[in-house]
């Protein structure tokens, strides 16, 4: 039978985050995520979750925020216990070309995207490292790997996030602690549904050789996989899970 872990996952309340959630919870994690302090619908969604049979409790943390990640864990260490699987999943777009970007746009996506991943994982690192176990998964994006016109800033910022997990990697794996990136494509989540139907039809879906978008349950799948004892091996990788549209 497989050891019950205390999961971690920022930013779970929606798209991927919420399927992440809802696959560790389903193979009996304890599941923890974050959300925005300003988030009002919190509560609702933990009664949504709880309605459809998953447990899952909910910490505010600003990700962008120091302070506020190291708070934030260690409520969830003193009222729960400790951190076994940490999943980066916060993240924001502000697109726009180059020639448009200000710092502002750029740094809210550099500190939400990239930043927040030093703030989180140094506050539960050390653990896994005594603790001789530990699985950190970065959720990156096809962007990061092959660029996006007037993505410069996501493109950045999520190409960071590979950079930080291959560093890492080497550092912890004697210590049982495996760091993995995933790049999804493009997901049928809100945020890619809210797309123009004409513009998903005729220049996103075309570029995909499987034909479809992505399903959110098929990326919480691989983090699940990634989070499992049977992942011991795999770490330093970024496996990408686009539907071919970009390959490596």
């Amino acid at each position: 039978m497989a050891t019950k872990r205390i999961a971690l996952v920022t930013g779970g309340m929606g798209g991927l985050g919420e399927a992440i959630c809802i696959k560790l919870a389903a193979m009996a994690n304890t599941v923890v995520t974050t959300y925005s302090p300003g988030n009002t619908k919190a509560s609702a969604w933990l009664s949504e979750m709880k309605s459809r049979g998953y447990t899952i409790h909910a910490y505010a943390c600003d990700v962008t925020d120091w302070n506020s990640c190291a708070a934030c864990v260690a409520r969830v260490v003193a009222e729960i216990g400790p951190v076994d699987v940490l999943v980066n999943n916060a993240g924001i777009t502000r697109d726009m070309t180059f020639k448009k970007m200000d710092r502002i746009n750029w740094d809210a996506v550099i500190h939400t995207n990239l930043d927040s991943c030093f703030n989180m994982i140094k506050q539960v690192c050390d653990g896994m490292v005594e603790r001789q176990w530990g699985r950190i998964i970065n959720v990156s994006s096809v962007n990061g790997q092959k660029g996006a016109f007037g993505q410069t800033n996501y493109s950045a910022a999520k190409a960071g996030m590979h950079g930080f997990t291959k560093a890492l990697s080497l550092e912890v794996a004697r210590k049982g602690v495996t760091v993995n990136t995933i790049s999804p494509g493009y997901i049928g989540t809100q945020m890619v549904m809210a797309i123009p139907k004409e513009v998903l039809d005729s220049k996103i879906i075309p570029q995909i050789p499987v034909g479809r978008l992505g399903k959110p349950e098929e990326v919480a799948g691989l983090v699940a996989y990634l989070a499992s004892e049977e992942a011991a091996f795999v770490t330093g990788a970024n496996i990408a899970i686009n539907g071919g549209q970009h390959m490596q």
